[in-house]
């Protein structure tokens, strides 16, 4: 049975047989790539990015900047590009037409069939992606630090990924989920995007969501489930590390504040762009390919700094609403409100005078002391699993750090080709 993703298209593994890889790249060219292609080479052969098939040529990239399409009138908002600057071109020899073989820390990948080679003006591009082109949006300076030109083509993957511990268990390519969906008879499935530790406020979006996804289904039986689709990809200092994130997340199901008939913990290799609205109907695709129903959205989902306003994201998903197939799950602020002694929205209670919100920087000094907070703000299990972390993973924070960026063990690696 042929599983359909996102803009009415069937998800196809593009994968080679082991058999034939080693034939398939012998005498190709190899170049090899960063952290950030690499992850996307994955996307793009497992269907996480399905329709695409490769990097973007020019029409679709025009396209996207122009109308958030693709060349077919696919609703897509985030390019996905492949560079080179022209000292590599020449020094590899490489013109539209050839075919390469894309290596990761000195193992073949992927081979890539290069279509064409083309420039485009990366300013228009940060103008229409993140609605500004200045350099100090993370988004931006991503773009501006393109080479000169852009390589379109298919990517079919040679070697698969090697998921390092403690991620393996996470990593579920789209068939692979569906197929658990299945088993678990969930008819609808609430995605929650994060690249935190969960603080009781996440906890409770995920809870909320889980009730407005439920709505008239009958209740004998568990039919809806929570998925955590954690971001896994470029680290800055400063940000949680990666195994205190899964880890963490996948705690509230081990330690019983949901259970396995309602949630899941998953990951998605990723480098975020920090798009705001474009990004979130980026999401929305990528949960679409991973079999999902609904997805959750809250406050400046995506944003960064003061670039966005608080609800940009859901006024553009509304744009486009018809054209997807998720049901966006829309929410408030969760907070502790003293007055009721619980966790409440903003929405729900009227002590706003009172209301004590869950900000970044609260948290953070939370986990740098080091001292165990109320469970009213921490799960007691979690916030051990962060500070286990620390220790295991994260040579003592659970922050990332240089030594960390240098030392870490790779969320994944890619094993020599056989043969």
């Amino acid at each position: 049975m042929a599983e359909i993703g996102h803009g009415g298209k069937e998800i196809v593994e593009r994968i080679l047989d082991p058999k034939e890889a080693p034939a398939k790249v012998r005498g190709l060219k190899q170049v090899p790539v960063r952290s950030q292609i690499a992850n996307e080479v994955i996307g793009i052969a497992y269907g996480f990015f399905c329709p695409l098939t490769g990097f973007m040529g020019r029409e679709d990239l025009d396209s996207v900047v122009k109308r958030m399409r693709l060349q077919d009138g696919t609703i897509w908002s985030i390019p996905i590009l492949f560079d080179m600057s022209d000292q590599e071109l020449s020094d590899y020899g490489i013109k539209a037409g050839d075919t390469i073989c894309l290596t990761y820390h000195g193992n073949p990948m992927a081979i890539f069939e290069i279509s064409e080679i083309y420039s485009y003006d990366k300013e228009a591009m940060c103008r229409s992606i993140f609605g500004t082109a200045e350099s100090k949006h993370p988004g931006c300076a991503r773009t501006y630090a393109y080479k000169d030109k852009f390589l379109g083509g298919n990517i079919t993957l040679v070697t698969p990924p090697k998921i390092n511990p403690p991620f393996d268990p996470y990593f579920i390519p789209p068939l692979e989920m569906r197929k658990r969906f299945r088993e678990k008879g969930w008819q609808r499935i609430v995605a929650h995007q994060t690249r935190n530790v969960p603080h009781t406020g996440h906890e409770w979006l995920m809870k909320g969501a889980w009730f407005q996804a439920y709505a008239e289904l009958p209740i004998e039986k568990p039919l809806v489930g929570v998925l955590v689709n954690a971001i896994i990809g470029e680290k800055r200092k400063g940000d949680y590390i990666d195994e205190a994130i899964i880890l963490t997340q996948d705690e509230l199901r081990k330690s019983g504040y949901f259970g396995d008939h309602n949630h899941m913990t998953s990951l998605t290799f990723w480098d975020m762009r920090y798009a705001g609205p474009k990004e979130a109907v980026f999401h929305a695709a990528l949960r679409t390919n991973l079999g999902l129903t609904h997805h959750m959205y809250g406050r400046d989902h995506a944003g960064v700094g003061t670039y966005y306003g608080p609800y940009d994201a859901h006024h553009l998903l509304a744009t486009v609403q018809n054209e997807l197939s998720i049901t966006p799950v829309y929410s408030m602020n969760w907070l502790y409100c003293p007055h009721c002694g619980e966790i409440t929205s903003e929405g729900l209670c009227n002590h706003k005078n009172e209301w004590q919100k869950f900000s970044g920087t609260l948290i953070r000094s939370i986990v740098e002391d080091g001292v165990k907070p109320p469970r009213l703000i921490f799960r007691p299990e979690v916030f051990d699993l962060v500070m286990e972390c620390a220790e295991k993973y994260g040579f003592g924070s659970p922050f990332v750090t240089e030594e960390y960026l240098a030392k870490r063990t790779p969320v994944f690696t890619i094993p020599p080709l056989a043969g």
